[in-house]
């Protein structure tokens, strides 16, 4: 077969895409296999899915199946998201506020950012 420009373009991409849904499908078969909060029995379903119908099956995933919080220690203030995590489980003012001081001493968040989190919890 004679190679032009147009060939190898398409063909590098197509081989791009082919690796692209190689390694979601790979990402995503281990994050299922980590997940706790999925039986046995979702965990192969979604495994299923994802052999017989690949693209489909990780799009799926992707917008039903993924946890909506973010992953601990992302973002620049992490321990800032874990205090403000803990206002919405029904902890009481005190553990809010002893927590986001505890946050402070370490350097987590700043002053400003336990002003806010304190009002926060005073107000509810």
């Amino acid at each position: 077969m004679y190679w032009t420009f147009g060939n190898f373009l398409w063909a590098t991409i197509a081989f791009f895409f082919w690796v692209t849904v190689i390694w979601m499908f790979i990402a995503l078969f281990a994050d299922i296999v980590r997940r706790d909060d999925l039986s046995g029995w979702a965990k192969a379903g979604w495994i299923a899915l994802m052999v017989l119908l690949p693209l489909i099956g990780i799009l799926i995933y992707l917008v039903v199946a993924t946890p909506k919080e973010p992953a601990v220690g992302a973002g620049d203030h992490a321990g800032y998201a874990d205090a403000d995590r803990g206002a919405a489980t029904g902890r009481r003012p005190a553990d809010e506020i002893a927590a986001a001081a505890e946050l402070h001493d370490r350097g987590r968040i700043s002053a400003d950012e336990f002003a806010q989190l304190k009002r926060r919890a005073l107000r509810r």
